[in-house]
Formats: structure tokens, C-alpha cells, sequence
């Protein structure tokens, strides 16, 4: 690790509150620089008015926050990879006007759960479809970020190394909890894929596949520790990104509610707790150097 010791730390907003207000108190309570957004008021950012997205950007930009990511539904577990492909390109061009506006370059997209199709023709069109939006993404001026959850090449380091190849300008987004819901080890997903990692979600959870129960970070299965210190070690410099999953699951149908932001809070001391030992060391390596 390199550079600056102090961790670009940011959350998810809708993990805390629906409304955007309760989204910026929160990040203000934990003292963080940045927030990723995914949707407001129940409103998914591509799916915004002209008028609420104009004040979504002042009542943001007001704070002062660093917007690092914007979440889309590309490819996720909603769209399938027999689902109509417009309505991806439809809202990537959306959100690619969004990313001027809120001053960020990155968007969050997924490779397509399969729905009936053999292994080869769904990887096919997985790769196709994703090497057309990152190409479509670079002309925009944006990059993508590739989420190891929904599709093709979530869990499996080959198909993640091989989506890339495909798609050069494609990068990573490592989420270090959901191998646990989707059922492999998050870490070993990890290791050949640190160095394409451009974003990280932190969440944690016990339980079996598709019956994670999520908890905060450090207290689950998930290694979040092991993941973000081998992030680091691997000249990680990107942000940290809170998703707890505590009260919000969007692939539940589950909203914030009264006691989301207690508990994303509490989520976000224990991770600002965790990186702050996995940093020690590389502060006290600093400290010896400057004094010789």
C-alpha cells in the first residue's frame, strides 16, 4: 500500500433511508466524505424526473459529498439475460448524463442471471451485451464497474478474467459479503481479481446460500477483513463503500425503515474500527521511516 493512509470511506444511501435527506444525515453522522447512489424516495436513479433530479443533484452537491458510484440495474438479478437489452443501453445513457451532473465515473452493471439457456449461448450473450455497454460507456466518458452478485461471470474468477478481456474498459466492483448468499468463498474470488478492482461494496453475513442473514462487518463468514487486507496489500487506493444489507435489501423488496440508520451507522463505526487495524501497521511502517 502506498500514498495516503486515510480510506476513502462512502456508503450506499438508501441502505440508511429512503428519502434523500435521511440518506445525507446519515453519511454526515459518520463523518464520511462520499455516498453511492442507487435510489431516492423508492426511485430508481435512472427512473428520476427531470425535477427531482435536479434536486437531488443540488441537495447533494450542497453537502459537499463526493458522489463515487452511481447503481444501476444493468444486468442484475431483475434482468435476466433473456430480458430486453434496450432497456440496459436505455438506462446507461441516462446514467451517463447523471455522472456529469453528479460529478462521478463510475456505474455499477451485473452479467445477466441465466434463464434457461445452455451454458455456452448464455455466456455468449453475457460477454456481447457487456462489451457493447462498456464500449458505449467509454464513449459517454464513464466507466463500468462489473459487481461479483447476479450473473454470468459473479462468481467465478475465469469468467471475470475473460468478461475483462472482452471488455477492456470494464472494471471491478468486489462486494466482500455476497459470496456467502450466493454460495463461494469471496476470497478465493478475490485473489486473481485484486488488481482489476476499481471499487469495493463492504457488507457481512452468516448463513447458506440464498438464505444469508447479514450482520455487521467483521461479525459474519464473509473474511471482510481478510478481503480488505488483501486489497490493500494488493495497492488498493479506491473507496470503501458501506452496503450492510442490515434493514435494506433491494433484491428482497426490503426498504429502509425507522431503525436503518442506527444500524447503518453502528455497521459503519465497525468498519471505519476494522480498517482502521488493517491500517495500523502500514501507519507505524510510515512513522519509522520518517524518524530515520
Amino acid at each position: 500500500m502506498q500514498g495516503d493512509l486515510r480510506p476513502a470511506l462512502a456508503a450506499i444511501g438508501d441502505e440508511a433511508a429512503v428519502d434523500l435527506t435521511g440518506q445525507l444525515a446519515a453519511i454526515r453522522r459518520l463523518g464520511w466524505p462520499g455516498i453511492e447512489l442507487r435510489a431516492v424516495d423508492g426511485v430508481a436513479l435512472a427512473d428520476l424526473s427531470a425535477p427531482d433530479l435536479r434536486r437531488t443533484v443540488r441537495q447533494v452537491t450542497s453537502t459537499g459529498l463526493d458522489v463515487v458510484c452511481l447503481a444501476s440495474r444493468i444486468g442484475n438479478w431483475a434482468r435476466p439475460i433473456t430480458a430486453p437489452f434496450d432497456a440496459d443501453l436505455r438506462e446507461l445513457d441516462v446514467l451517463a448524463g447523471q455522472c456529469g451532473a453528479f460529478g462521478t465515473r463510475f456505474v455499477r452493471i451485473m452479467s445477466y442471471p441465466n434463464d434457461g439457456l445452455d451454458e455456452a449461448e448464455w455466456g455468449a450473450r453475457a460477454r456481447e451485451r457487456v462489451a457493447r455497454l462498456a464500449e458505449r460507456a467509454t464513449e459517454h466518458g464513464i466507466t463500468l464497474l462489473h459487481e461479483n452478485c447476479a450473473g454470468w461471470a459473479a462468481a467465478d474468477p475465469d469468467r471475470a478474467l475473460r468478461l475483462l478481456a472482452e471488455a477492456p474498459s470494464l472494471r471491478l466492483l468486489f462486494d466482500t459479503g455476497n459470496g456467502v448468499d450466493h454460495g463461494y468463498d469471496a476470497l478465493e474470488l478475490l485473489r486473481p481479481l485484486a488488481g482489476h478492482v476499481a471499487h469495493v461494496h463492504v457488507k457481512d453475513a452468516t448463513g447458506a446460500p440464498g438464505a444469508a442473514t447479514y450482520v455487521r462487518p467483521g461479525e459474519g463468514d464473509a473474511r471482510v477483513a481478510d478481503c480488505l487486507r488483501l486489497l490493500l496489500n494488493s495497492g488498493y487506493a479506491g473507496s470503501f463503500s458501506l452496503e450492510p444489507h442490515l434493514v435494506a435489501r433491494p433484491h428482497d423488496g426490503e426498504q429502509a425503515d425507522a431503525s436503518a440508520a442506527d444500524r447503518f451507522v453502528d455497521a459503519g463505526r465497525e468498519l471505519e474500527r476494522m480498517l482502521g487495524e488493517l491500517l495500523a501497521p502500514y501507519a507505524a511502517g510510515t512513522s519509522a521511516r520518517g524518524r530515520s
